[in-house]
C-alpha cells in the first residue's frame, strides 16, 4: 500500500486555544489540546503496530491468539483475495458478523484494497438487511453460517456477488489454512451468478504481501448505519480521516503507556462504531491485545479478565451494573482494570463509584454520536470528573450550545439548548440522502440532536435527546434526571423513565424498573421515594416492575421501544 506519512496539526497559539475552549486547562497532563494526526488510511495503523511489535499477541479469542505478524498477513491475504474476485477500490463489502477475529481481518483487508466497510447488526431480520445491504450497493457480503439465511432476499433483489461465509467454529490460523475444504461452488441468483466461498478459502486465494494501490485518508472508509430506531436508517460516510482521528484522540484520553503495552476487553460489538473505535481500532493503533467476546455475558467477562487482565474496559453502563450485582464478582480479581470509558447511555453516578469500588480503576463517562465517528467528549482519565457531566470535548474539538429553535444562537454559560460539534471526526453526510444531510451539517457544525448545558469550567452535561423531552402540563421533564434518582435506589438494578399520553397534562411519567435479585417493591414505595427527591410535576405516576428491558445490541436501553409498546397498549 503506498501511502503519504505526513504529519498535519492546527497552528495555533496556546494562548487562543484556552480563551477559545476554557476546557483545556483541565486535560490531563499527557494530553495536549491539539494533536498530530498521521495523513495515512486506517489500515496503516495496523501495519505500523504489526512492524513495531511482530510477535506481540494482537487478538485473543476463545482462547486462542494470533500475533500482530499473523494478524496483518490475514488482512493482506483478504485483501488481495477480493481483488482476485474481480471487487475494486470503492466497492461496498458488508459484514453480518458478531465479533471474531474473521471481523477484523475482513474489516481491515476490505479498507486495504480501497473497499468500503458495511457493517450491518447480526441482529437484524431479513428486511432490514436487504434494506441496508440495497441502500449501500453491497457487492460482497461476508456472513456467520448460521446468519446466512438473512442474505437470501439480498441475493435475489440487489447487486451481491459474493458471499464469504464464516463457519461457526472456522479457525483462523495456520493449522486452518491448511485443512480447509474447497467448498467453491455457483448459485444463481436473480440475473447473476453468486459466488459463495468459506473464509479460511478466500484466505488461501489472497496473497500474505500488501495490495500496490493507493488508498487516500480522504477516502470513503465507512458506511455506518444510524437512526433505526426513530425512521428509515441512514449511512453515516465515514472516511480514513476521521477514523484515524478519533482513534488518536482515544489512544491519548485512555491510555498513559508506550505502546506495544495493554490488554482490551472488546466486549463492545464491533459492528457498532463505539466498539469499533474505542475497542477494535483503539487496541490494534496501541499494539495492545485485543481480548474478543461474541457477546457479552458477565460470567465470561469475569473469567476473561480473571484470566487475562485486560487494562482498558471501555463498556456501557449496562456492563458494569451487571458486573456490580453479579454474586460471582468477588470470586475474582478486577484489579487489573485501570481505565473504562462507558458511553452509549447515561452512567449514573451510584453505578460508576461501586464499579470503581471493586476495580480499583476509573470509570468514566463519556459522549459520542455515529457521526462523530464516534467520541467527541469524555471526562479527563486521570483528571478532575465532574458528577453527572459527559466531560470535555477532544483535543480539536469545539462544542457549542444553541437556541433549540432555530440553532442559530449560541447560549449563555448553564442554559440549555442543542449540543453542537466540528471537528476532524465529523462525517462527510449520510449516502444518498442530501436533505438529511443538510440538517444536520450547517455551517461546518454537526448538529446532534441532543440537549445539553455547558458550566463555566467547559465540563458540558447531557440533559437529554430532544425526542425523549416529556412535556407535562407545559412542564418541559428530562428523563434522564428521573432515572439518575431511581438508580440511586438501593432496590433497583436498572431503571427508565418515558413520558405516555395523558388527557389531562399532556403527558404524564410512566418509569419501568428492574429490581435487584431477592429485592422486593411496591409502586407506592418507588413513587413516594421519587416524592423526596424530584419536584413535584416530575414524579411518576405509574410503575411497572420487569425481569429485564429492551436493550440494543451495545447494550443501550431502547427507551423509545418501551414507548412504542405503552401507545399500543393504550
Amino acid at each position: 500500500m503506498r501511502v503519504a506519512e505526513i504529519s498535519s496539526s492546527p497552528e495555533s497559539s496556546e494562548r487562543a486555544i484556552r480563551s477559545e475552549r476554557p476546557w483545556v486547562r483541565f486535560y490531563d497532563e499527557h494530553v495536549p489540546p491539539t494533536l498530530s494526526y498521521p495523513a495515512v488510511p486506517l489500515p496503516r495503523l495496523l501495519e505500523l503496530a504489526a512492524q513495531s511489535f511482530p510477535e506481540r499477541v494482537a487478538l485473543i479469542y476463545s482462547d486462542r491468539q494470533l500475533t500482530y505478524r499473523e494478524l496483518d498477513g490475514y488482512c493482506n491475504r483478504f485483501a488481495t483475495a477480493l481483488l482476485e474476485l474481480g471487487l475494486r477500490p470503492g466497492d461496498r463489502v458488508a459484514l453480518l458478523l458478531p465479533n471474531l477475529p474473521q471481523f477484523v481481518i475482513a474489516y481491515y483487508g476490505t479498507l486495504k484494497m480501497g473497499g468500503v466497510v458495511v457493517p450491518t447488526n447480526p441482529l437484524y431480520v431479513e428486511r432490514e438487511v436487504q434494506h441496508q445491504m440495497a441502500d449501500s450497493g453491497a457487492r460482497a457480503v461476508v456472513v456467520l453460517d448460521r446468519l446466512l439465511p438473512l442474505t437470501k432476499a439480498t441475493r435475489e433483489a440487489a447487486a451481491l456477488e459474493q458471499v464469504i461465509v464464516v463457519p461457526q467454529e472456522e479457525v483462523v490460523g495456520e493449522e486452518g489454512l491448511q485443512l480447509a475444504q474447497d467448498e467453491r461452488r455457483e448459485t444463481r441468483g436473480k440475473g447473476a451468478a453468486v459466488g459463495r466461498y468459506s473464509f479460511n478459502e478466500l484466505l488461501r486465494l489472497g496473497a500474505a504481501e500488501a495490495p500496490d494501490l493507493s488508498v487516500s485518508p480522504s477516502d470513503l472508509a465507512l458506511l455506518q448505519y444510524t437512526g433505526g430506531t426513530t425512521g428509515v436508517p441512514k449511512g453515516a460516510m465515514l472516511t480514513h480521516a476521521n477514523l484515524v482521528c478519533n482513534t488518536v484522540q482515544i489512544c491519548r484520553w485512555l491510555h498513559r503507556g508506550p505502546a506495544g503495552e495493554g490488554v482490551v476487553l472488546g466486549a463492545l460489538p464491533f459492528f457498532h462504531v463505539y466498539g469499533m473505535t474505542v475497542a477494535m481500532n483503539f487496541a490494534l493503533n496501541l499494539g495492545a491485545s485485543l481480548v474478543i467476546m461474541p457477546r457479552f455475558e458477565v460470567q465470561e467477562a469475569l473469567r476473561l479478565i480473571s484470566r487475562y487482565r485486560p487494562t482498558i474496559f471501555p463498556g456501557v453502563p449496562t456492563m458494569y451494573v451487571a458486573i456490580n450485582n453479579c454474586p460471582e464478582t468477588p470470586q475474582h480479581d478486577l484489579r487489573s482494570i485501570e481505565a473504562c470509558l462507558s458511553g452509549a447511555a447515561p452512567l449514573p453516578a451510584e453505578v460508576q463509584r461501586q464499579f470503581e469500588a471493586i476495580t480499583g480503576g476509573r470509570l468514566v463517562e463519556g459522549y459520542g454520536l455515529t457521526e462523530a465517528a464516534p467520541v467527541t467528549h469524555c471526562n479527563p482519565t486521570y483528571g478532575q470528573r465532574r458528577a453527572g457531566s459527559i466531560g470535555v470535548p477532544l483535543p480539536d474539538v469545539d462544542a457549542r450550545i444553541v437556541d433549540l429553535e432555530k440553532g442559530e444562537t449560541e447560549l449563555p454559560i448553564g442554559q440549555v439548548g442543542e449540543l453542537v460539534v466540528r471537528g476532524p471526526q465529523v462525517m462527510r453526510g449520510y449516502w444518498n440522502m442530501p436533505e438529511e444531510t443538510a440538517t444536520v451539517l450547517r455551517n461546518g457544525w454537526l448538529y446532534t440532536g441532543d440537549v445539553a448545558r455547558r458550566d463555566e469550567d467547559g465540563y458540558f452535561y447531557l440533559v437529554d435527546r430532544k425526542k425523549d423531552v416529556i412535556i407535562a402540563s407545559g412542564f418541559n421533564i428530562y428523563p434522564r434526571e428521573i432515572d439518575e434518582v431511581l438508580y440511586a435506589h438501593p432496590k433497583v438494578r436498572e431503571a427508565v423513565a418515558v413520558g405516555i399520553p395523558d388527557p389531562y397534562r399532556g403527558e404524564t411519567v410512566k418509569v419501568f424498573v428492574v429490581l435487584k435479585s431477592g429485592e422486593v417493591a411496591t409502586e407506592e414505595e418507588i413513587i413516594g421515594y421519587c416524592r423526596q427527591h424530584l419536584a413535584r410535576y416530575k414524579v411518576p405516576t405509574a410503575v411497572e416492575f420487569r425481569s429485564s428491558l429492551p436493550k440494543s445490541m451495545v447494550g443501550k436501553v431502547l427507551r423509545r421501544a418501551l414507548l412504542e409498546e405503552e401507545r399500543k397498549r393504550q
